[in-house]
């Protein structure tokens, strides 16, 4: 079949230039996502105000990175299975899989809204969010949790489309969705007076746009990885492989919410303002975030599918260049994050609190965010090689697990804003190391 002009082999051509010109466009696409998310924190600060802004980013967040969290981070995972069969040239095994993978996260998305809807006021309470924030965030989780299918399978779709080399549809696509969001929030939230119902509802919107177009460019594609009815089936022996890579990658996920909610629990308790101000810093340098997950994805596509097709040479080239590519793109993010921040904040609110009060965080985080590159390019390696049970595991024990007990322990003790924010680049540290050692094993391209 004709090959689209989008899609990119990604085991030929010079490794750097391969990974740069395909990373691009997931690159671009969070990034005008983040922008949206910005643009959404700026609606309703400015317009429902602080306590709303709180009730949609404070708890409302840690919820949703949990329990929608683990099925998005389970579709990456899948998405492997399809990259490494599509290097192989078994394009059948690829309609298939990508069906199948579809189909079961339909399915669960159905499930999770249901509980969701059910479960949301009972586990924020639970986390002990601020009582006046409390009815407007559960207001936006009910309809929030109404558009899971919808956000289950359009990223599923979108990693499928990069898994066979095709990172610029899923950019155009959410180009769309995020202008679409940014829209309906101005007539929902501010001409029509909706509130937090109203940016819930636009941002529901704006995913089911975007599945609708994933959905359109599968189903009409003209390569060999098109999409029809009878591939939307569930068979098992590729429902196992599915959960084999998807269950570690979702719980890897899960157990950063774990940990997140955990020491949401503590920002709760030193009151609104270290709230909204906790839910700010993804406002401000939630882009750094947005470009190395990108980065990761586009390592994992290009290891999968050369890995299916035999090129273990470009995989060990790949780890070099890869590392040397995160760590300059860290260091532009980082320092460009520091000297934005003020202005940008000034912008996203005028509570001059909350501002003091980000700021102050974010200087316990941005500094130290190369040590996560490490993480994010050999774990992205591990993934793209099938390895996702032991990342899991380092993670989840140098980061998820340490935090909690630093919660628990240290934080309980001395219960400042400080020993709080501290705990991510120790935590950061500790699994570096921990990675780094595994990976020099060299076990995992032997899977």
């Amino acid at each position: 079949m004709k090959k689209h002009l989008h899609n990119r082999d990604l085991t030929q051509g010079t490794i750097w230039k391969v990974l740069v010109l395909f990373f691009l466009p997931i690159a671009a696409g969070t990034c005008i996502q983040q922008l949206y998310n910005a643009v959404d924190g700026l609606i309703v600060g400015r317009f429902v105000g602080t306590a709303a802004l709180a009730s949609v980013g404070g708890s409302s967040t840690q919820i949703i990175n949990l329990l929608i969290g683990f099925f998005v981070a389970a579709t990456a995972g899948s998405s492997v299975i399809i990259a490494q069969v599509y290097g192989a040239g078994r394009y059948d095994d690829v309609k298939n899989v990508s069906g199948c993978a579809i189909s079961v996260f339909a399915l669960l998305g159905l499930v999770l809204t249901v509980f969701g809807v059910i479960a949301s006021p009972a586990i924020l309470a639970l986390l002990k969010t601020p009582p006046e924030t409390i009815p407007g965030a559960s207001l936006y989780l009910r309809i929030y949790f109404l558009g899971v299918p919808f956000i289950l399978v359009l990223n599923m779709e979108s990693n499928m489309l990069r898994a066979v080399g095709d990172s610029f549809g899923p950019f155009l696509f959410m180009i769309v969705g995020c202008v679409s969001n940014i829209i309906l929030d101005i007539v929902f939230v501010i001409n029509f007076g909706w509130g937090i119902a109203g940016a819930a509802i636009a941002t529901v919107a704006a995913q089911v746009i975007n599945m609708a177009l994933l959905t359109w460019r599968l189903m009409r594609a003209q390569e060999n990885y098109r999409l029809s009815l009878r591939h939307l089936q569930i068979h098992r022996v590729y429902l196992k492989n599915i959960l084999k890579l998807g269950v570690p990658a979702g719980a890897q996920s899960s157990m950063y919410a774990i940990s997140n909610m955990i020491i949401q629990i503590g920002v709760n308790s030193l009151g609104t303002v270290v709230v909204a101000s906790w839910a700010m810093t993804s406002k401000t340098d939630g882009i750094f975030w947005a470009v190395s997950n990108a980065l990761g994805a586009a390592i994992t596509s290009f290891i999968g599918q050369n890995l299916g097709a035999g090129r273990t040479d470009r995989v060990r080239d790949c780890v070099k260049q890869a590392l040397v590519l995160a760590g300059l793109i860290n260091l532009f993010l980082s320092v460009a994050i520091m000297v934005a921040a003020i202005p940008l904040l000034h912008v996203l609110t005028a509570d001059e609190a909350v501002i003091h009060t980000t700021f102050r965080m974010m200087t316990y985080f941005v500094p130290y965010y190369l040590i996560w590159t490490v993480i994010e390019v050999l774990s992205a390696i591990l993934r793209g090689a099938g390895d996702v049970l032991r990342p899991f595991l380092i993670i989840s024990f140098g980061i998820c697990i340490f935090r909690i007990i630093w919660i628990v322990t240290v934080f309980l003790r001395f219960h400042t804003l400080p020993v709080l924010c501290v705990s991510y680049p120790i935590s950061w540290a500790l699994t570096a190391a921990a990675m780094a050692i595994y990976f020099r094993k060299g076990k995992w391209l032997k899977l």
